[in-house]
């Protein structure tokens, strides 16, 4: 399996992710088509990097576009689809949910169906831990009840649905990835941690959700890539669900106080967001049990790493 399509290889997942299958010796063909829902300069920069590697191929590509997707795909051979595409941001969803429907929907419905048309037998996709919704039962695992409290969410929850049945009905082998809260270098700047270096750094105050009284699972991004790199070997017959996250939940005021030890920050404490959920805690006993190990880095040490990179990389001129 070496020539991989990456969908979003300008996003966070997807470009650390192709950075490392570059390093392993895989041809990845990327596309992504630079929205702005985030900055598009954090995105070309990503993509500039990975354009130094001989075996990365890149096109700009909408997948709502799905003349332009049958075109791209007629001229290529792909052994394994890895599509990180979406609509990113649950606030986002109260506000463009028209975007949500076209995008994470009818997008990976272009998607998935190229596997189809093009007898492409594995494809792995990007769920999200918003399938979820609210739950008072933790740890969260794969086989519990979805009440995704958004419509980000329940984008998500559709795509593993299509996806359960394409894999019945055409025999695609398919994996979701419940992803937690990712984080590290190269990551996005409208997520917690970002904002919080570019507000300190800014000399701005920093307004933190729920007052801080919420938990979220953290996993580190070099985790998440090194176990999705062993992910890509272990696909089998049919449909597979997994969470990808640390089981380490973090509550975020202990985030901020830890911050503040030798930062002099305005922290402002603000209601929760009715989009966001309080508490994430995912069991990752599938995925171990899949990968035989799975290395979760020290938080506060990978939360310096990733200071230190956005202090180096001037990520708030970005």
């Amino acid at each position: 399996m070496k020539n991989i399509l990456i969908t979003g290889a300008a996003g966070f997942i997807g470009f650390n992710l192709t950075n490392l299958l570059l390093q392993k010796g895989y041809k990845i063909f990327g596309i992504d088509n630079f929205d702005n829902y985030y900055s598009t300069k954090i995105k070309k920069k990503r993509v500039n990097i990975l354009k130094k590697d001989k075996n990365f191929f890149f096109k700009n590509i909408d997948i709502t576009n799905k003349v332009i997707l049958n075109n791209f795909f007629k001229k290529r051979k792909i052994d394994l689809i890895i599509h990180f595409a979406a609509q990113a941001g649950v606030r986002y969803s109260l506000v463009n949910p028209k975007k949500y429907v076209d995008v994470n929907i009818h997008g990976f419905l272009n998607i998935i169906d190229q596997t189809r048309k093009n007898k492409i037998k594995n494809f792995i996709y990007a769920s999200s831990s918003s399938v979820y919704g609210d739950s008072k039962k933790f740890p969260l695992k794969e086989d519990l009840h979805l009440n995704p409290k958004n419509i980000y969410g329940l984008s998500k929850k559709l795509n593993e649905q299509i996806a359960q049945i394409y894999s019945n009905q055409f025999n695609i082998n398919c994996i979701g990835l419940r992803f937690f809260t990712i984080y590290g270098d190269w990551g996005r700047p409208d997520m917690f941690m970002l904002k919080l270096f570019k507000a300190y750094l800014g000399k701005k105050t920093f307004y933190l959700n729920n007052f801080g009284n919420h938990k979220r699972d953290f996993t580190y991004i070099h985790d998440v890539t090194a176990a999705l790199y062993k992910i890509i070997k272990k696909i089998k017959k049919g449909h597979q669900i997994l969470n990808i996250c640390s089981n380490r939940p973090i509550k975020i005021l202990d985030i901020i106080k830890h911050f503040k030890k030798n930062k002099n920050i305005n922290v402002k404490l603000i209601k929760m967001h009715r989009a966001d959920v309080k508490d994430t805690h995912g069991s990752n006993t599938k995925l171990k049990k899949l990968i035989n190990n799975f290395k979760i880095s020290n938080f506060y040490d990978c939360f310096q790493k990733t200071y230190e990179w956005y202090v180096k990389n001037n990520i708030k001129e970005l």
